[in-house]
């Protein structure tokens, strides 16, 4: 194991045993939602993965240690802690050595999910090309690692904030298959269409399981997409949320908000216009999601089952006497 990586002993022994796991990230619950309602979240997410019968394994940094299965007094600690480091995989080494609080990023809940051997992760939604690009060329490490990490994200597409053409452009430039789950067209975070159309597309859960079976077992190590629309009756109008995302860009460059704080203003700008409805859908696809992961890693372990019945079935050769 990796001696910087603490892989908690529930997490451990269904990994041992080829059972169901999905890893959730901790950005979310430090920089993503407001408080209480992030911690609340997130203990609904890992409840959420439970009832399907998967394990959950919430991903941060207790002093300076990578964790995979948070505790929940140290998820209440991400929670509520003020100055809590976001972590991507450039900072990870850092935030280790400096023995800080910190929560990871989607790259780097990826990153430790899997050196864990998590293979199958659930988040709200992914970073990728920012608009205004050309000029901050703001890309986000999350579409880097999905191109090198095999892990499949399940999420509701690219957060809504983004350039959502140019982030599914370099998605496509960077081998990252994207599949519609139950849907044909890219998901727009609070929106269930973007206009932007998958060539790849599963209908169950199970089907999903399969395509990522194939995919590793061809070989191809990257990480795979998998867009899952918002509830329909959480999902937002687009023409309102465009509105709403176009004067929250206008605060954001009149108070000089940059780098890694543009996120996070951004949907909070977004709540603020929407009278808490984007909160409600961002709450409503996460634990969407959370379950989506939870059947996919039923499925896979019972796909690994299966393959392991079958090779004990295959008949020995007779030796010859």
């Amino acid at each position: 194991m990796n001696p910087y990586l603490d892989v908690r002993p529930e997490v451990a022994r269904a990994l041992a045993k080829g059972g169901p796991v999905v890893a959730l990230e901790s950005t979310v619950i430090s920089h993503g939602l407001p408080r209480p309602q992030n911690f609340e979240t997130a203990l609904a997410m890992e409840t959420a993965i439970r009832e399907e019968g998967a394990i959950p394994a919430t991903v941060g940094l207790i002093k300076g240690r990578l964790i995979a299965g948070l505790s929940q007094a140290e998820v209440k600690m991400l929670a509520n802690a003020d100055g809590v480091a976001k972590v991507s995989r450039r900072d990870l080494a850092a935030i280790v050595m400096e023995g800080q609080l910190g929560a990871t990023t989607v790259a780097g809940t990826m990153l430790a999910a899997a050196v864990a051997g998590i293979r199958i992760f659930a988040t709200g939604g992914i970073g990728g090309v920012h608009r205004d690009s050309q000029n901050s060329f703001d890309v986000s490490n999350d579409l880097s690692e999905l191109a090198e990490t095999p892990v499949a994200v399940i999420c509701a597409g690219a957060k809504v904030i983004l350039d959502l053409p140019k982030t599914l452009e370099v998605l496509e430039t960077l081998g990252v298959p994207v599949v519609g789950f139950g849907t044909s067209e890219l998901p727009a975070f609070y929106c269930g269409e973007s206009g932007l159309a998958l060539d790849l597309r599963v209908e169950t859960a199970e089907e999903a399981a399969e395509l990522l079976r194939v995919q590793w077992e061809i070989g191809l190590n990257s990480g795979v997409v998998i867009a899952n629309p918002p509830p329909a009756g959480a999902a937002l109008p687009r023409a309102d949320v465009e509105a709403m995302l176009e004067k929250a860009l206008e605060s954001a460059m009149k108070n000089r908000i940059q780098g890694k704080a543009v996120t996070p203003y951004l949907l909070s700008e977004m709540a603020k216009q929407s009278g808490g409805r984007t909160l409600e859908t961002n709450i409503a696809l996460l634990l969407n999601n959370a379950r989506l992961a939870a059947r996919i890693a039923v499925a896979r372990s019972a796909q690994g089952r299966r393959n392991a019945a079958r090779s004990l079935k295959k008949p020995r050769r007779r030796r010859r006497s």
